[in-house]
């Protein structure tokens, strides 16, 4: 198990990934719905895969998304943290969730803790969300979370084909915004 940081928010553990959170990632990754925004669907043994990518981020880099737990029933509702793989357009703090988290702000909630760790420890000077023009529900957690669209942007293979736009906000105005908000 990768080590590192521990966060709580009034809902939810944000934590690296676990062996056992792969029953519900898997289920994510097999929902053709659920994931057509981050890479599309995947078979169970690709999924597997594709999990082990964030601990193993936790390994090389030190940072990449977290598990987002419930903290009333310990049950994996998602991921979201850093993430900037090579060639990557930035430092880009990015969620996904199980389709039964959807709908319950949980996006918002992890997101948050995770734009204050990037920023705290990691001494990001900005980060971005790489988002499709037709997720409406991203865009919407995007804005909530004080970033603004800031136009059309490119991802390296295997995602060069994809349609994103780049929403992101510097950390003045992300500090601005939690001091205004407090």
């Amino acid at each position: 198990m990768p080590q590192g940081p521990v966060i709580e928010t009034e809902r939810l553990v944000l934590r690296p990934p676990q062996a056992a959170d792969f029953e519900r990632y898997a289920e994510l990754l097999t929902d053709e719905h659920a994931c057509r925004f981050i890479g599309g669907s995947a078979s169970r043994a690709a999924a597997w895969r594709k999990f082990l990518q964030m601990p193993g981020a936790w390994m090389v880099q030190g940072f990449a998304m977290f598990s987002v737990i419930d903290r009333a029933t310990g049950l994996w509702l998602g991921q979201s943290g850093p993430w900037r793989p090579e060639g990557w357009p930035g430092n880009e703090v990015g969620w996904s969730f199980h389709p039964q988290a959807w709908g319950r702000g949980y996006a918002t909630e992890a997101a948050t803790a995770a734009i204050d760790w990037a920023f705290a420890e990691l001494g990001w000077d900005h980060v971005i969300h790489c988002i499709d023009p037709e997720n409406l529900p991203s865009q919407r957690v995007a804005q909530r979370l004080g970033s603004r669209n800031q136009g059309p942007g490119r991802l390296p293979e295997p995602f060069a084909g994809a349609r994103i736009d780049i929403w992101g906000q510097t950390r003045a105005q992300w500090l601005a915004r939690r001091a205004a908000v407090a």
